[in-house]
């Protein structure tokens, strides 16, 4: 039997006069996300919102033996839909998106759809490891070896995403699973985390003897020590196996 234990936030930050950002803790449905909007002005804001409400009524709803991946599919797809359809309809929100983390656990097992440069962590055994890759212009360039990770960090276009829920009716989500170990700690955060707070430090943070709500405060307060340039929000989920 799997029990989650969990903790959320989300943070304006220090230099965004709104939040795009949105979080799902839904225990009784079985799911946890994070969405991230763009497209500027209040249209991020409504991207997010869509995409969270969506994981609410694909899960609410649900279906006898549906499977993790058909349940997870669904919410990236009928968001994508929806959001598009939105921005047909209201000119503002033209070129509006948002980039998102689902998972939702199954037996020993970790089902989780990612799109965009959100990211998605697995803390284990004191080591922390990104499970997504980002969907974004400089993380092809590094996969490509024509910039080095350093490099991206800093670069004109880190902001470029490559993929997004609500940009193009065709689109491709990553679908990871995996098995749970007792004790496992998984992170879901927006790039206002990452951003501002590198992997070394969100590791030792994970590593600190409190319990959630203190080490996802003590990340946020970290985000914005770095500077807080955007809205940053996370989810950690803690696995125990009995």
């Amino acid at each position: 039997m799997i029990r989650i234990s969990f903790h959320g936030l989300t943070d304006v930050g220090l230099k965004r006069s709104n939040n795009e950002d949105m979080l799902a803790m839904e225990p009784s449905l079985g799911y946890w996300a994070v969405a991230d909007g763009m497209g500027g002005e209040a249209a991020g804001e409504v991207a997010s919102r869509i995409f969270i409400e969506t994981a609410h009524e694909v899960f609410s709803r649900g279906v006898p033996d549906a499977m993790p991946k058909d349940l997870v599919g669904a919410v990236f797809g009928s968001a994508n839909a929806k959001i598009i359809s939105q921005a047909k309809e209201h000119r503002e929100y033209d070129g509006m998106g948002c980039t998102a983390e689902l998972i939702t656990y199954h037996g020993e097992d970790y089902h989780l759809g990612h799109v965009g440069d959100s990211r998605t962590y697995i803390y284990r055994n004191g080591q922390l490891r990104q499970i997504t890759r980002d969907h974004s212009f400089v993380q092809d360039q590094v996969d490509r070896g024509l910039i080095t990770r350093e490099e991206a960090r800093t670069h004109a276009y880190k902001n470029l995403i490559l993929r997004a829920v609500g940009v193009n009716e065709g689109f491709a989500i990553d679908f990871i699973k995996g098995r749970v170990l007792d004790g496992d700690l998984f992170l879901l955060c927006t790039d206002g985390l990452t951003d501002m707070v590198d992997d070394p430090v969100i590791q030792e943070t994970l590593s600190l003897p409190r319990d959630l709500r203190s080490k996802v405060e003590k990340l946020v307060e970290l985000a914005k020590l770095g500077g807080g340039k955007d809205n940053v929000t996370l989810v950690l989920c803690q696995v125990a196996l009995s």
